[in-house]
């Protein structure tokens, strides 16, 4: 009996072998530098794992671990994609349309699966990350981190009086209740650049039209570190593993607001 137990857990511990790695060579194939790089950084105590500080010699089963460098989520998991979309007026951000629209979901490829992080409007364009990887959509999206978002709008009846324009960076009273202060900019007559860090629906244009200047047309042209002025309606790209880091960090780091 002794002997049939020591098997299986021989056996266990041999399936945990091949189903884990060393921690370094995770952080290297993640792009936190070359594999002495990387033992350095778990040498400084740096990285953690599911909430541990990490030693030499970890492994780690990336498929469930939660690596963190300086705090920051490292997204680890096999088959993460990570996706940046210029979305072109006219196209919803959701899976599917009854109405029979165009969405998003149409621009990118099949497989492996994403989903959109947060919700950009119909007539809305600008930039818009589609991903599978959950941990980094939560932490983007949920209003507790406030990662920013950057809007260019042109408005109607030209360029704001500096009371509205004051309304807007106080906040302004909607039916779902008082804006956070946005950060508000006149880039040219009529033409306005907002920072917010809610993400309540259409609120920008409701912002706007509460003091008095329809939004004519709105794009979104940064979510907290990624910006991309290349990249043209409709079209796509795969984010870069520093880009992914990045703003995965800017959430980590921003004060979280209740």
């Amino acid at each position: 009996m002794a002997d049939e137990q020591n098997r299986a857990h021989e056996r266990d511990e041999t399936a945990r072998d091949w189903s884990s790695e060393r921690l370094q060579k995770v952080l290297a194939r993640a792009g936190k530098g070359s594999r002495r790089a990387c033992e350095e950084l778990i040498a400084a105590g740096r990285v953690t794992v599911d909430g541990q500080v990490a030693v030499l010699g970890r492994r780690v089963d990336v498929a469930t671990a939660r690596v963190e460098v300086d705090g920051v989520l490292l997204p680890v998991a096999p088959g993460l994609v990570h996706y940046v979309m210029n979305k072109p007026a006219g196209v919803i951000t959701t899976a599917a349309d009854p109405k029979g629209r165009p969405t998003v979901m149409d621009l990118v490829p099949a497989e492996p699966r994403v989903f959109p992080v947060g919700r950009l409007d119909l007539e809305t364009e600008g930039l818009l990350i589609l991903t599978n990887d959950g941990a980094l959509a939560q932490l983007l999206s949920h209003p507790s981190h406030g990662v920013d978002k950057e809007y260019v709008a042109e408005v109607e009846g030209g360029t704001p009086a500096p009371g509205a324009l004051r309304r807007l960076r106080q906040g302004i009273e909607l039916e779902d209740g008082l804006t956070a202060p946005a950060e508000v900019g006149v880039l040219g007559p009529g033409v306005l650049r907002l920072v917010i860090h809610e993400g309540r629906n259409r609120q920008v244009r409701r912002m706007c039209d509460a003091v008095g200047h329809p939004v004519r047309r709105l794009v979104r042209t940064r979510i907290g570190t990624l910006r991309d002025t290349a990249l043209a309606p409709g079209h796509w790209r795969p984010l870069r593993a520093a880009e992914v880091q990045a703003l995965a960090g800017a959430a980590a780091n921003r004060p979280r607001r209740s």
